[in-house]
């Protein structure tokens, strides 16, 4: 069975990009543009890893990271943090993610690290 990954990223034409690299090696890709829709998702347990873009419209993926870290349902599921604007050190430490990729970059790196995480 693919291992399914959300993503939560509002520019359109990353979260393309993102989704395409993904599917391309296999995974099965659930992607919401804002935090909103994120948090109302159906699905919140059965998945394997979930990417946050930490500037989003509505909120930010700090905090959603921490909310996902504090929750009984998604304590396991490992996290990715991405932006363009903090530091990698302060946003782990802060929101107690599993990693972080400074925006922009490199398509083969993210998918390195993503594999990295999920296996």
């Amino acid at each position: 069975m693919n291992k399914h990954i959300q993503i939560v990223e509002d520019d359109g034409d990353i979260r393309f990009i993102v989704e395409y690299i993904l599917e391309d090696a296999n995974y099965v890709v659930e992607s919401f543009e804002n935090a909103t829709t994120f948090i109302n998702r159906e699905r919140v347990e059965d998945v394997d890893l979930i990417i946050l873009d930490v500037m989003l419209p509505d909120g930010n993926g700090i905090d959603l990271c921490r909310n996902l870290k504090l929750s009984e349902k998604t304590v396991n599921i490992p996290v990715i943090i991405m932006s363009a604007h903090a530091g990698s050190q302060s946003v782990l430490e802060e929101a107690c993610a599993d990693d972080f990729i400074n925006k922009p970059f490199d398509l083969d790196n993210f998918l390195t690290r993503v594999k990295k995480i999920l296996n």
